[in-house]
């Protein structure tokens, strides 16, 4: 249990509770290909039962760190920094942007939306889930939506999600890892024949990176 001022800290969103942190290649989405500094942070219940990082969902056993020793570790590497869990919104990114602005570092976002948008970015990636759907302020401000698709009924699910993402918003269909497979050729054939959409893949999984 945290001691009541570490708890205050975490609150306001000056520590959090850091599960990794690593330079790596964006693998997915618009920015796949390009030098990034991935922060992890921990805790989320949306609960995706295909999840890939479960050991993220516990809070309690990711130690709360400090946001200037997290923007210190950061700043060494590249210039941009994606901000991943877990479900990042489960907290207030406030502090934590404001930080890294203030070193010059673009600030990305991977998140579910299943909260309200705190903090400052320069690209929200917004991973809708089923079962605990985006609110409002994700929807409204999402510079791509990324849908995971596992079965067939995935793209109805995604035509859904276009409908209420803002018109800015890149569209894109990304094969869950385990089915990829069975659902990247079918992916291919909607793509082609709704063009709206682009196809993303975890691209670091099969160059073998973090």
């Amino acid at each position: 249990m945290l001691s009541k001022e570490i708890q205050l800290e975490v609150n306001k969103g000056a520590m959090l509770p850091l599960m990794e942190e690593f330079y790596t290649i964006q693998g997915e989405g618009s920015h796949t290909g390009r030098a990034a500094y991935f922060i992890r942070i921990g805790g989320c219940d949306v609960g995706c039962h295909w999840c890939d990082v479960k050991e993220s969902w516990n809070a309690e056993i990711h130690p709360p760190t400090s946001i200037d020793l997290i923007v210190e570790n950061a700043a060494k590497y590249a210039d941009t920094v994606v901000v991943t869990g877990g479900e990042p919104l489960s907290w207030d990114m406030t502090l934590l942007t404001q930080r890294l602005k203030d070193k010059n570092l673009k600030v990305h976002i991977e998140t579910s939306g299943a909260f309200p948008l705190s903090g400052t970015w320069d690209w929200i990636c917004l991973s809708p889930k089923k079962n605990k759907l985006p609110t409002q302020t994700v929807y409204d401000n999402a510079h791509e939506l990324k849908v995971i698709i596992y079965n067939k009924h995935d793209f109805i699910f995604a035509e859904e999600q276009a409908e209420l993402v803002n018109d800015n918003a890149i569209l894109f269909l990304q094969p869950e890892w385990s089915k990829k497979e069975e659902m990247t050729p079918l992916i291919v054939d909607y793509v082609m024949n709704n063009p709206k959409w682009r196809v993303s893949l975890q691209t670091h999984k099969y160059l073998n990176i973090p």
